[in-house]
């Protein structure tokens, strides 16, 4: 399994000289997840482009479908675009599975779940660097939907992601994403 190393000593404040009251502060990272520094979440969107990971946990069922969130109006990212069905990045001192229990408990108060690590990789958004790291769950029964975060939540089948793929309905993160981890998911099942 994948995970962040941290260095002994607190990481480098990096892009400023003291951090903001208040500021969410996440890990700077090298692809192997190795912690180089710490600064915050508004330095890691504005065009800046440090490395730093998030966490994604996709939920299927037994009949192969997928959750996915519809994102809520107010995310500054592909706000009213369906995504996976939770997605956040991990802050500075948690573990990937810290971060994960966290988000999943916070968009979808979903905490008795049992996370398969799939993958890692690189993602360049138009403002931003992420290391993505892919976990995944099955579950029965639909989690709900539980802050303003996300509007709406749903099971859908392999078919339909992929007749909405290219359409502005799913994130390009999700697109691309799913082409990568379905048959992974399926081997799930």
């Amino acid at each position: 399994m994948f995970d962040l190393v941290y260095p002994v000593e607190t990481a480098p404040l990096l892009g400023m000289r003291e951090v903001p009251k208040g500021a969410e502060i996440l890990p700077v990272v090298e692809p192997t997840g190795q912690v180089i520094g710490r600064t915050t979440r508004e330095f890691c969107h504005a065009g800046s482009n440090p490395l730093h990971p998030v966490v994604h946990l996709h939920v299927i069922d037994r009949f192969s479908r997928v959750y996915l969130q519809k994102r809520g109006p107010s995310k500054d990212l592909y706000p009213g675009l369906w995504d996976t069905a939770v997605g956040g990045h991990v802050g500075y001192g948690e573990f990937l599975e810290e971060a994960l229990y966290r988000e999943a408990a916070e968009e979808l108060a979903l905490y008795d779940f049992n996370p398969v690590y799939l993958r890692s990789y690189v993602f360049h958004g138009r403002d931003e660097e992420e290391l993505v790291n892919v976990f995944a769950t099955i579950r029965s029964s639909m989690p709900k939907v539980s802050n303003d975060e996300v509007s709406e939540a749903r099971f859908w089948t392999p078919g339909a992601i992929t007749r909405a793929k290219g359409k502005g309905i799913l994130t390009p993160n999700f697109e691309a994403e799913y082409e990568q981890i379905k048959d992974a998911l399926e081997a799930l099942l």
